[in-house]
């Protein structure tokens, strides 16, 4: 059996193992967790020809580097804009590429993006909890946070040269830091000036930024008496309000109840890019109906079905490309008496 072993050289905060998520468990507190951005790790997964839900490395803005010690294998990296290094080599930060025993895999945060995605053609080792391998950060249960010196093992391992290169990157997807909502649940709860100062004002993402949400920066938003409202349970996208009028969107390990009133919901189409935002970062939200968001995911879910069938097919060998390629048009015979 071919595997692959790596050495964890450096693992900034929040670097950890993800699968798909633990969906069906929120009844008991266990939340799904999963991929801050689940396209981007869709991607990943997709380019290498790997299952749907397989097992990476998310990597957050803090970086990993990455000793290889033993073997050879393919990983995709995708998410972001991410800054990536194998063996002195840089190739752009959506991307299939191989590395072997003796080179080392570095990234680091690019220009944007805060979560980036590594796969790897294989079986990626780690422990399961509950079935998944996916990391619930403030409790660490799921595979785990990654830290220096700890050893990665990749089973089954393949390479794949008919699959490297760059990713097509999902035009249907770029987020523009505007993120349409649907109001409520408990948006009459609020005062008219604190829903209008929702979809008129703009926010901004501060440093209180995990995996369980991101707080942000803006107008307070008066509550009144909506803290008298009893725990329910809440949903990722959820935009939560806190006694002191503080606005937070809920991400991937959100608590599964809470008391706190929620003005509105992000629809899932725009999960994805505003967990790619950075502190500091603008944030307005868009007001659209029920049934608009409904369409809008519809549409999205298409989209991304396409996308994702079009990056898994193999690329071919260098041969079969450069075959599929046009690289005799406009010669003309160097002779010059033609």
């Amino acid at each position: 059996m071919s595997s692959a072993r790596f050495t964890v050289r450096f693992a900034g905060p929040l670097v950890t193992f993800q699968d798909a998520g633990r969906p069906g468990h929120k009844r008991f507190g266990v939340s799904a967790s999963g991929p801050m951005d689940r396209l981007a790790f869709a991607a990943a997964n997709a380019a290498l020809g790997q299952p749907e839900g397989a097992t990476v490395i998310e990597v957050s803005m803090g970086g990993i580097v990455l000793a290889c010690t033993e073997g050879t294998v393919s990983l995709a990296v995708a998410g972001g804009e991410f800054d990536v290094d194998i063996a002195g080599q840089k190739p752009e930060g959506w991307t299939v590429t191989s590395i072997e025993a003796g080179q080392t895999l570095t990234i680091r945060p690019g220009r944007a993006g805060s979560w980036c995605y590594v796969a790897f053609a294989g079986d990626l080792q780690c422990e399961t909890w509950l079935g998944h391998a996916a990391t619930h950060s403030t409790s660490g249960l799921g595979g785990g946070a990654l830290t220096a010196g700890q050893e990665v093992e990749v089973t089954n391992t393949r390479t794949s040269p008919d699959r490297e290169g760059p990713i097509a990157r999902p035009g249907f997807a770029q987020f523009d830091g505007i993120a349409r909502v649907v109001m409520g649940p408990q948006d009459a709860l609020f005062d008219e000036a604190a829903r209008a100062a929702l979809t008129t004002d703009t926010f901004h993402l501060t440093d209180a930024f995990d995996r369980m949400g991101v707080r942000l920066d803006g107008p307070r938003l008066s509550i009144g008496g909506a803290l008298s409202i009893p725990s329910e349970p809440v949903a990722r996208g959820s935009i939560q309000v806190a006694g002191d009028g503080v606005a937070t969107v809920l991400l991937a390990d959100h608590q599964s109840t809470g008391g706190y009133p929620k003005i509105a919901t992000i629809i899932g189409p725009d999960q994805d890019g505003l967990a790619q935002l950075r502190a500091r970062d603008a944030l307005r939200f868009l007001a659209i109906s029920p049934a608009d968001a409904v369409s809008i995911a519809r549409s999205h879910a298409a989209a991304r079905t396409a996308w994702l069938a079009d990056i898994s097919s193999p690329r071919g060998t260098l041969m079969e490309r450069l075959m599929r390629e046009n690289l005799v048009d406009g010669v003309v015979r160097a002779d010059p008496d033609g």
